[in-house]
């Protein structure tokens, strides 16, 4: 990949704050990152890390070097690490963390520190840990996040990961980027690929503050921390998931200074409403909503200068086919994983069923309209989305968290969150009026009640990229829902 690169060799490459490295600085570190690597005997690694320039180099080293790589992010539980290690058969744990893993894990042992980042270098003795099969061509492992299940592991080549990575350098080269902000974990597949590989491929500089500086954890976020990190950085751009960009559309509403320097904020990684997208249009915050999934190496679709729809999540990248099945299922073709590690091999040019719903209008825009899986179906045998119906009832009521429920019911009911008074009450009310107003009958709300506490990471009820946990909420808030379906049915 690093022959690729086409900057100056005196351009900034890489900068979190205390260490910078031009282009050239890059490349004399991934060799002596690589040539440290190769001696230690390792095929297979762990990358546990904060963001920065030492996760940035030693996972575009393992890149370079052909050796797979498994990025650990920080949220992962002990269990889940554990399980992703064994998994994978990880033989070398690179770390800037490695109290946590000494204590953790009792079988490692310290086997030296890397010269180019600082971070710790662990193994354990591969005779005890039989590696177990991977897909030919593996190069990363990228793992889906879980808050109780054990996360599955997602095979990727690296060719899968730089065809995507070229498609997005290609798909956003009109802007001339050249300063992109990583927010995002960089063990998140998304901002790894298109925080890290596709703005390198331009000739960017990719800036990469640490947590404690963006305020950013999946316990909370620091909103005054990352609106400074923000402001101090003037980047060009950013890759957002729906939450955070929320949070900055509310601060540019009260008056925070977007940067002027802002040309492309790429949003993804769940649903968003039509009413925020416009919010952060009439806030000159631009916004570019896209769709894509780790199985399919990343981004797949995405909205971009020069074809942009709003409510769409643009057209597919080049390297990409998408159709939508009879059933309105979406299909994509071209690179994608190699299969789950532990399942069977799949063939290099099957398509990959996506499990959300969606359609293709004229011009070829994808809508994504939710999920096969938390489709339900009315004890009237009517299949809803509630991901619809939610974003009908969101869209007009913002800084709100909605869960559509009606599965094997009569008819369909929903929980919101945030909601501190009776004359809120009556707003919500009406907002979901108006949503009935535009949906057929049998998608209608009929009944609602107040959620106890936000859905968020912390509490299981929000993924990682802030999708609902729709199962984790029913169980946690089947009290509620019992009661709504009370009685008798609404006339």
């Amino acid at each position: 990949m690093a022959a690729l690169w086409g900057a100056p060799a005196g351009r900034l490459a890489l900068d979190d704050g205390q260490t910078r490295l031009t282009y050239r600085g890059l490349h004399a570190a991934l060799s002596t990152e690589g040539r440290w690597l190769a001696k230690s005997g390792g095929e297979r690694f762990a990358l546990l890390a904060d963001n920065g320039v030492a996760w940035t180099v030693a996972d575009l080293a393992l890149h370079v070097l052909g050796k797979l790589s498994v990025p650990l992010p920080g949220y992962f539980t002990d269990a889940q690490i554990r399980h992703a290690l064994d998994d994978a058969g990880v033989d070398h744990f690179l770390t800037d963390r490695p109290d946590r893993v000494q204590a953790m894990l009792a079988d490692w042992r310290v086997d030296g520190r890397s010269a180019a980042t600082g971070l710790t270098l662990l193994r354990r003795d591969r005779r005890q840990n039989a590696h177990p099969g991977i897909p030919p061509g593996t190069i990363k492992i990228t793992y889906t996040s879980g808050s109780t299940a054990a996360p599955k592991g997602v095979c990727l080549s690296a060719a899968h990961l730089e065809t995507v990575a070229e498609s997005l350098a290609k798909a956003t080269a009109t802007l001339d980027i050249r300063r992109h902000l990583c927010l995002l974990p960089l063990a998140t597949l998304l901002e790894n690929i298109a925080g890290v590989f596709a703005p390198l491929l331009a000739g960017a500089t990719c800036l990469l503050p640490p947590t404690s500086t963006t305020g950013i954890s999946y316990a909370g976020t620091d909103t005054t921390k990352l609106l400074s990190a923000v402001g101090a950085a003037q980047p060009e751009s950013l890759i957002l998931v729906p939450e955070l960009l929320q949070l900055f559309v509310v601060a540019a509403e009260r008056g925070w200074p977007v940067p002027a320097t802002l040309k492309f904020i790429a949003v993804g990684g769940a649903s968003v409403s039509p009413a925020l997208l416009e919010r952060a249009t009439a806030a000159s915050l631009p916004v570019y909503e896209g769709y894509g999934l780790s199985e399919c190496a990343s981004v797949v679709c995405l909205n971009a200068p020069s074809a942009r729809r709003p409510g769409s999540v643009g057209q597919p990248l080049p390297h990409v086919r998408v159709r939508c099945s009879a059933s309105g299922e979406i299909i994509v073709s071209g690179p994608k994983m190699l299969g789950y590690l532990g399942a069977p091999e799949r063939a290099a040019q099957d398509e990959w069923h996506t499990g959300d719903l969606g359609e293709i209008d004229a011009d070829g825009y994808l809508y994504v309209r939710g999920r096969v899986r938390s489709v339900f179906i009315t004890s009237y045998g009517r299949n809803v989305a509630p991901e619809w119906v939610e974003r009908e009832i969101a869209q007009r009521l913002p800084q709100r968290q909605v869960l559509v429920h009606g599965e094997a019911q009569p008819y369909a009911v929903a929980i919101v969150s945030g909601i501190q008074d009776e004359a809120e009450a009556a707003i919500v009310e009406r907002v979901i009026a108006d949503a009935n107003a535009a949906l057929p009958d049998y998608a209608r709300v009929q009944r609602w009640a107040v959620a106890p506490e936000p859905f968020s990471f912390a509490n299981g009820m929000l993924t990682s990229n802030g999708r609902l946990r729709r199962a984790a909420i029913v169980e946690r808030h089947r009290p509620i829902l019992d009661a709504l379906y009370a009685g008798s049915s609404p006339a």
